[in-house]
Protein backbone atom coordinates (compact mmCIF):
# COMPACT_ATOMS: atom_id res chain seq x y z
CA UNK A 1 0.00 0.00 0.00
CA UNK A 2 1.32 3.44 -0.94
CA UNK A 3 1.66 6.17 1.70
CA UNK A 4 -0.69 9.16 1.47
CA UNK A 5 0.69 11.91 -0.76
CA UNK A 6 0.55 15.52 0.44
CA UNK A 7 -2.47 17.51 -0.73
CA UNK A 8 -1.76 19.72 -3.75
CA UNK A 9 -2.51 23.31 -2.68
CA UNK A 10 -1.06 26.82 -2.89
CA UNK A 11 2.00 25.80 -0.87
CA UNK A 12 2.67 22.91 -3.26
CA UNK A 13 2.16 25.24 -6.26
CA UNK A 14 4.97 27.47 -4.96
CA UNK A 15 7.04 24.32 -4.48
CA UNK A 16 6.50 23.42 -8.12
CA UNK A 17 7.60 26.93 -9.13
CA UNK A 18 10.76 26.40 -7.05
CA UNK A 19 11.27 23.20 -8.99
CA UNK A 20 11.31 25.11 -12.30
CA UNK A 21 13.45 27.96 -10.93
CA UNK A 22 15.93 25.49 -9.46
CA UNK A 23 16.46 23.74 -12.76
CA UNK A 24 17.10 27.09 -14.44
CA UNK A 25 19.47 27.99 -11.60
CA UNK A 26 21.72 24.96 -11.67
CA UNK A 27 21.80 24.68 -15.43
CA UNK A 28 23.90 27.87 -15.46
CA UNK A 29 27.57 27.40 -16.34
CA UNK A 30 28.38 30.97 -15.26
CA UNK A 31 28.80 31.29 -11.47
CA UNK A 32 27.28 34.82 -11.30
CA UNK A 33 24.20 33.83 -13.31
CA UNK A 34 23.80 30.84 -10.98
CA UNK A 35 23.89 33.17 -7.94
CA UNK A 36 21.27 35.56 -9.40
CA UNK A 37 18.90 32.71 -10.24
CA UNK A 38 19.50 31.24 -6.77
CA UNK A 39 18.28 34.47 -5.11
CA UNK A 40 14.99 34.26 -7.01
CA UNK A 41 14.60 30.54 -6.31
CA UNK A 42 15.26 30.94 -2.58
CA UNK A 43 12.74 33.80 -2.26
CA UNK A 44 10.11 31.53 -3.75
CA UNK A 45 11.31 28.60 -1.64
CA UNK A 46 10.98 30.65 1.57
CA UNK A 47 7.35 31.39 0.75
CA UNK A 48 6.76 27.72 -0.08
CA UNK A 49 8.16 26.53 3.26
CA UNK A 50 6.29 29.26 5.18
CA UNK A 51 3.03 28.03 3.64
CA UNK A 52 3.96 24.45 4.60
CA UNK A 53 4.68 25.55 8.18
CA UNK A 54 8.31 24.36 7.95
CA UNK A 55 9.88 27.12 10.06
CA UNK A 56 13.54 26.10 9.96
CA UNK A 57 13.39 25.44 6.22
CA UNK A 58 11.77 28.87 5.69
CA UNK A 59 14.46 30.53 7.82
CA UNK A 60 17.19 28.67 5.93
CA UNK A 61 15.74 29.78 2.59
CA UNK A 62 15.53 33.42 3.77
CA UNK A 63 19.12 33.34 5.00
CA UNK A 64 20.04 31.83 1.63
CA UNK A 65 18.45 34.81 -0.15
CA UNK A 66 20.59 37.28 1.82
CA UNK A 67 23.82 35.30 1.72
CA UNK A 68 23.46 34.56 -2.01
CA UNK A 69 22.70 38.19 -2.76
CA UNK A 70 25.80 39.25 -0.86
CA UNK A 71 27.88 36.58 -2.60
CA UNK A 72 27.22 38.40 -5.89
CA UNK A 73 29.15 41.40 -4.50
CA UNK A 74 31.74 39.79 -2.22
CA UNK A 75 33.52 36.48 -1.77
CA UNK A 76 34.70 37.27 1.76
CA UNK A 77 35.29 34.19 3.89
CA UNK A 78 34.47 36.31 6.94
CA UNK A 79 30.98 36.93 5.54
CA UNK A 80 30.65 33.20 4.82
CA UNK A 81 31.63 32.21 8.34
CA UNK A 82 29.32 34.87 9.80
CA UNK A 83 26.37 33.45 7.83
CA UNK A 84 27.27 29.91 8.86
CA UNK A 85 27.32 30.93 12.55
CA UNK A 86 24.00 32.83 12.19
CA UNK A 87 22.41 29.88 10.37
CA UNK A 88 23.57 27.40 12.99
CA UNK A 89 22.54 29.60 15.94
CA UNK A 90 19.07 30.52 14.63
CA UNK A 91 18.47 27.09 13.15
CA UNK A 92 19.32 25.21 16.32
CA UNK A 93 17.27 27.69 18.35
CA UNK A 94 14.22 27.21 16.12
CA UNK A 95 14.58 23.47 15.54
CA UNK A 96 11.75 21.48 17.09
CA UNK A 97 12.89 18.02 16.03
CA UNK A 98 16.21 16.48 15.00
CA UNK A 99 15.36 16.44 11.29
CA UNK A 100 14.96 20.25 11.33
CA UNK A 101 18.77 20.19 11.16
CA UNK A 102 18.78 19.03 7.52
CA UNK A 103 17.94 22.44 5.96
CA UNK A 104 20.34 24.11 8.39
CA UNK A 105 23.18 21.84 7.33
CA UNK A 106 22.24 22.23 3.65
CA UNK A 107 22.31 26.03 4.04
CA UNK A 108 25.70 25.96 5.78
CA UNK A 109 27.18 23.82 3.00
CA UNK A 110 25.66 26.12 0.37
CA UNK A 111 27.06 29.18 2.12
CA UNK A 112 30.56 27.74 2.18
CA UNK A 113 30.22 26.76 -1.48
CA UNK A 114 29.08 30.21 -2.62
CA UNK A 115 31.78 32.15 -0.78
CA UNK A 116 34.75 29.84 -0.68
CA UNK A 117 34.50 27.67 -3.78
CA UNK A 118 33.95 28.10 -7.50
CA UNK A 119 33.36 26.05 -10.62
CA UNK A 120 33.25 22.29 -10.16
CA UNK A 121 34.17 22.39 -6.45
CA UNK A 122 31.27 24.76 -5.75
CA UNK A 123 28.86 22.50 -7.57
CA UNK A 124 30.15 19.38 -5.78
CA UNK A 125 29.43 21.10 -2.47
CA UNK A 126 25.96 21.98 -3.79
CA UNK A 127 25.43 18.25 -4.41
CA UNK A 128 26.06 17.59 -0.71
CA UNK A 129 23.71 20.42 0.28
CA UNK A 130 21.07 19.08 -2.12
CA UNK A 131 21.12 15.73 -0.32
CA UNK A 132 20.34 17.55 2.96
CA UNK A 133 17.53 19.52 1.34
CA UNK A 134 16.15 16.42 -0.40
CA UNK A 135 15.92 14.68 2.96
CA UNK A 136 14.16 17.72 4.48
CA UNK A 137 11.72 18.01 1.58
CA UNK A 138 10.71 14.37 1.78
CA UNK A 139 10.14 14.70 5.53
CA UNK A 140 8.06 17.93 5.35
CA UNK A 141 6.03 16.67 2.37
CA UNK A 142 7.22 19.18 -0.23
CA UNK A 143 6.34 17.71 -3.62
CA UNK A 144 8.05 20.44 -5.68
CA UNK A 145 10.99 20.60 -3.28
CA UNK A 146 11.54 16.85 -3.49
CA UNK A 147 11.34 16.93 -7.28
CA UNK A 148 13.63 19.98 -7.26
CA UNK A 149 16.41 18.45 -5.22
CA UNK A 150 16.24 15.08 -6.99
CA UNK A 151 16.41 16.85 -10.34
CA UNK A 152 19.12 19.24 -9.15
CA UNK A 153 21.26 16.29 -8.19
CA UNK A 154 21.05 15.13 -11.80
CA UNK A 155 21.26 18.58 -13.48
CA UNK A 156 24.13 19.69 -11.26
CA UNK A 157 25.97 16.43 -11.94
CA UNK A 158 25.49 17.00 -15.68
CA UNK A 159 26.78 20.59 -15.37
CA UNK A 160 29.82 19.35 -13.44
CA UNK A 161 30.50 16.88 -16.23
CA UNK A 162 30.10 19.66 -18.84
CA UNK A 163 32.51 21.92 -16.94
CA UNK A 164 34.97 19.06 -16.51
CA UNK A 165 34.80 18.23 -20.19
CA UNK A 166 35.19 21.90 -21.15
CA UNK A 167 38.27 22.11 -18.91
CA UNK A 168 39.73 19.00 -20.54
CA UNK A 169 39.08 20.48 -24.00
CA UNK A 170 40.80 23.74 -23.00
CA UNK A 171 43.76 21.84 -21.59
CA UNK A 172 44.11 19.68 -24.70
CA UNK A 173 43.74 22.79 -26.90
CA UNK A 174 46.52 24.57 -25.02
CA UNK A 175 48.75 21.49 -25.39
CA UNK A 176 48.37 21.73 -29.17
CA UNK A 177 49.62 25.37 -29.25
Amino acid sequence: MLPDLPEFNLAQAFGMLSFVLGILCFYQKDDQHLRIMMVVMNLNHALHFALLGATTACLSALLSVVRTGLSIKTRSRIVAYLFIVITLALGIYLADVWYDLFPILGTCIGTYALYCLSGIKMRLAFLCGAICWLTNNIIVGSIGGTLLEATLLMVNSFTIWRLYRLGKLKMSGSDAS
